[in-house]
């Protein structure tokens, strides 16, 4: 079998494995972004390194929530100087700094992303909020952060401090195929299910807010606005009504 289709053998593996595991953290998680729309919080999406692209992902695009901010610090998201952004994503401060920058309150949420639970600031981030009274929905590779020797120094991963923790079900080393002739398996394990498990529960959160007859704020495609100056002005609207609230809008 090629390499691609073994690839894809994998991570179709995954999906199931989420699919047939995760549905009452799925409902969980769903049920307090939901809480949060309803009563004019901000669900705050923030990841370190590859793990920041989870939350671009969900950020001013069509089909996602208005009320998403990707918590984009850009000394830890690894778009510029990377391998300098692996020493700032461990130490001691960065993730207690972006809680506290943004004025993330109780009325608010945060989903916290990290593939190993187990690096500095994504945990200190889960750690401030849990004090604040911020619910926490952390994106984690499960058996992967039980394997790993703990970094943080209050013995602490990002799975132990969260409200509901949603298992992305990658492999151990973030890593999918085996090549005869090849040293190490290729393929990452972890950006597809992170992806895959935030819009399930941004989803799901629409259709319970919509069976409580609540109408939340989602972005129509931006070149649906190009063509329909309704769906134009859907989304100038929901820009006009977050730009004083999310910083990077």
């Amino acid at each position: 079998m090629e390499a691609y289709r073994k690839y894809f053998q994998v991570m179709k593996e995954i999906i199931d494995k989420i699919e047939n595991t995760q549905k009452d953290n799925i409902m969980k998680a769903a049920e307090i972004l939901a809480d949060t729309t309803e009563k004019g919080g901000i669900i705050y999406g923030f990841g370190t390194g590859h793990s920041h692209l989870v939350a671009d992902d969900a950020f001013w695009r069509a089909a996602t929530p208005a009320n998403y901010c990707a918590l984009l610090e850009p000394s830890a998201s690894g778009n510029q100087e990377i391998t300098k952004s692996y020493l700032v994503e461990n130490t001691y401060g960065i993730g207690t700094m972006v809680v506290d920058y943004h004025r993330i309150t109780p009325n608010d949420c945060m989903i916290i992303i990290s593939n190993s639970g187990n690096n500095i600031a994504p945990v200190d981030a889960a750690l401030r909020a849990k004090e604040k009274g911020i619910p926490v929905i952390a994106i984690t590779a499960v058996d992967y952060s039980y394997y790993l020797k703990c970094k943080h120094k209050d013995g602490v991963k990002l799975k132990d401090i969260a409200d509901v923790v949603l298992d992305n079900c990658s492999l151990i080393g973030d890593a999918a195929v085996e090549i005869e002739g090849f040293p190490m398996k290729v393929g990452s394990t972890s950006t597809i299910p992170n992806i895959f498990l935030q819009n399930a529960i941004l989803t799901q959160m629409v259709e319970i807010l919509v069976k409580r007859g609540f109408e939340p704020d989602v972005y129509y495609n931006g070149h649906l606005a190009f063509m329909d100056e309704n769906c134009a002005d859907h989304n100038d609207k929901l820009v006009d009504k977050y730009f004083y609230r999310i910083r990077n809008l």
